[in-house]
């Protein structure tokens, strides 16, 4: 099994996909139905055996929850804030910019 590459509340964008978001939470494996990934066209379809990350996302459009390999994620360096109406309930963002998540200690 491998270690995630991102931690929650790591702000990250997809690869192909025009849409960037923030780690909420982590599956080490894909978690998710077989349906929903025989849904992804084949020529895309991420492997199973790596971390897949929900994320609290959004595009120019509009706002939402998707699941993502880690294949297809990168860093967001874009020092943009996210507008996702649900971040507030469970991030709290730092002077630097940084999200970490509400209620967790703080690290000195």
């Amino acid at each position: 099994m491998r270690t995630a590459k991102f931690g929650l509340g790591a702000v990250v964008r997809h690869r192909i996909y025009p849409f960037r978001g923030i780690v909420f939470d982590i599956d080490p494996v894909f978690d998710n139905t077989e349906e929903w990934w025989l849904a992804i066209p084949e020529e895309v379809r991420p492997r199973k055996d790596q971390p897949f990350y929900h994320l609290l996302a959004e595009n120019a459009e509009s706002e939402y929850v998707a699941y993502v390999s880690e294949q297809n994620l990168m860093p967001d360096t874009s020092g943009e804030a996210l507008r996702h109406t649900g971040i507030a309930e469970v991030f709290e963002r730092g002077a630097d910019g940084s999200y970490r998540m509400r209620g967790a200690a703080h690290a000195n």
